[in-house]
């Protein structure tokens, strides 16, 4: 009993005894998979490192001289209000979807064009010359026009270029389109002018003072509505319907003439004006000339009667012969033969009788027969 009891325990311990695992050998398809698939996640992972370089590089950005850029982290400004715009130059930020990045053109010319007031045609049409010949009447739903102060009809379209001031962050940000805005406002700026405008007016009379009035218009809507933008220039065109083109044209002819005369006669009357005035000018100055001469004569011959005065006073016999004297020598300085005539005694009147005769017009006939008879 006790031999075959240790006979199958022997049995038991040789059967639970593992058996040794033989060393297999690797094949060599086994070796070529296992280098592949090294040598791919090699690639693989120097290709993810390229990757992520070239993500991190495509976040730089160059801004333009007349450009502002924002980065938007997130759908918000990056660095607050304040840092939100980025200057000209280089500048970097997380690519797409984590930043975005909004370029304002700021100091840029903007341009828009008004859509009302101006009838239906096309820019085809307009460079080739070939627009559709007017109907009888406008259509409304086609043909643009504005009424004017005195319930005319007339058309006017323009252009309005402006600027983006900074910080543009309202324009930018608070309206949808705000290039849509700045148009719809153009247009109210049109509408009211040429509500407080005569078509004359409109059309030839004042057209830089209704220029000026859209102007004005367009930049108190402007501020109203806080755009953040700027005015440069307004340019508009305006014509009369074409159905009443002729009427137009008649009426601006008569205009034509009408100021022509008026300028002839204002121009005749500044000159004949001008001549009056030089006339005038010339006889006040021979007067002033005169008055002053007169004056200064009369000055002195006061100033030689005030000097004689004392003289007078003292033997006014005496100084009268000696006026008398000094008028005849005066007087007689020239004369040939000097006669003087007293009074008579009695105090009659002394009789002069001149004899004229012809002795010196004989002298002269007798001279003038000589010199014949050389002759």
């Amino acid at each position: 009993m006790s031999d075959y009891h240790d006979h199958e325990h022997g049995r038991s311990a040789v059967a639970e005894r593992p058996a040794p695992v033989p060393d297999v050998p690797d094949d060599a398809a086994s070796q070529a998979l296992s280098e592949a698939l090294k040598s791919s996640f090699a690639i693989v992972r120097w290709l993810m490192i390229g990757l992520v370089v070239v993500f991190l590089f495509s976040g730089f950005f160059q801004v333009g001289t007349q450009e502002k850029a924002i980065i938007l982290r997130f759908g918000k400004p990056a660095g607050g209000a304040d840092a939100a715009l980025l200057g000209p130059g280089p500048h970097w930020a997380f690519p797409y979807p984590i930043d975005e990045v909004v370029k304002i053109p700021i100091g840029q010319a903007q341009t828009v064009a008004s859509t009302v007031g101006w009838y239906h045609t096309s820019a085809a049409q307009e460079a080739s010359g070939t627009e559709q010949p007017p109907g009888p009447s406008l259509n409304p739903v086609l043909d643009g026009y504005v009424l004017t102060a005195d319930a005319n009809i007339v058309h006017v379209r323009g252009t309005l270029l402006y600027r983006i001031a900074e910080p543009a962050l309202r324009y930018e940000f608070d309206f949808a389109s705000a290039s849509n805005v700045v148009q719809n406002i153009f247009n109210n700026a049109i509408n009211y002018a040429a509500a407080t405008y005569l078509v004359d007016d409109i059309l030839k009379g004042d057209v830089a003072g209704f220029r000026e009035k859209v102007r004005i218009r367009a930049e108190q809507l402007v501020a109203e509505r806080g755009l953040g933008i700027t005015i440069d220039q307004v340019s508009l065109e305006a014509k009369p319907p074409r159905q009443l083109t002729t009427a137009f044209a008649a009426v601006l002819e008569a205009d034509v003439r009408r100021s022509k005369i008026l300028n002839d006669a204002r121009s005749y009357a500044n000159k004949s004006l001008s001549k009056a005035k030089g006339e005038a000018a010339g006889l006040v100055n021979a007067g002033e000339t005169e008055r002053n001469r007169m004056v200064e004569f009369v000055a002195a011959d006061a100033r030689r009667f005030n000097d004689a005065l004392p003289g007078y006073r003292a033997n006014p016999e005496l100084f009268m012969q000696r006026l008398q004297l000094e008028t005849m020598q005066r007087v007689l300085t020239n004369a040939q033969q000097k006669y003087l005539i007293t009074d008579q005694p009695g105090g009659k009147p002394t009789e002069l009788r001149i004899q004229l005769n012809n002795e010196q017009q004989k002298i002269k006939s007798i001279e003038q027969q000589t010199d014949d008879h050389h002759d």
